[in-house]
């Protein structure tokens, strides 16, 4: 997907400017993204973390649905394209030297079914496990989330996982 937009930012030009200013001048990293952590805008959860290319981030701004560059599938990714889960975006934030974003988002209900996600895996927030075990020399992960909100099997059938070993 390759879009011609009008939009444009703006050139970084001084610390004034990127910290107090109010025009934005997004600092992608040397391959060229962003971090993005995105949000439920009612919750407040963290649903997941990705990073967007310039032409992820104007998506999102133009179009007010969440955008993102895949890593591992090199190439552009509008949330939802598959599953039909989309990310309405209600609100973003850039930090103070625009090098990361926060986009608070709603939900949608997967196109097979289930309740409003946002992980392919199948829960609702990609962040479903909790980090445990201080004191011992292996960490542990406890689901806390108890059940998938839907069958990732029904929403994406033969689409490659996009998790890489």
């Amino acid at each position: 997907m390759n879009t011609n937009t009008t939009l444009n930012f703006a050139d970084r030009t001084s610390v004034e400017q990127v910290e107090e200013g109010s025009e934005l001048a997004p600092k992608f990293d040397q391959n060229g993204v962003i971090p993005c952590i995105t949000q439920h805008a009612k919750s407040r959860e963290i649903l997941m973390f990705a990073f967007m290319n310039e032409e992820a981030l104007r998506l999102t701004i133009e179009t007010r649905l969440a955008h993102y560059w895949s890593r591992s599938r090199q190439k552009l990714w509008k949330k939802g394209e598959t599953s039909g889960m989309t990310q309405q975006v209600k609100r973003m934030l850039i930090d103070d030297d625009q090098d990361c974003v926060i986009i608070e988002v709603t939900l949608t209900t997967p196109d097979a079914g289930g309740e409003e996600a946002s992980c392919h895996v199948g829960y609702r927030s990609c962040f479903y496990r909790e980090v445990s075990g201080s004191g011992s020399d292996q960490p542990e992960l406890r689901f806390i989330e108890s059940e998938k909100a839907f069958d990732p099997d029904a929403v994406y059938g033969d689409t490659p996982n996009p998790t890489q070993l």
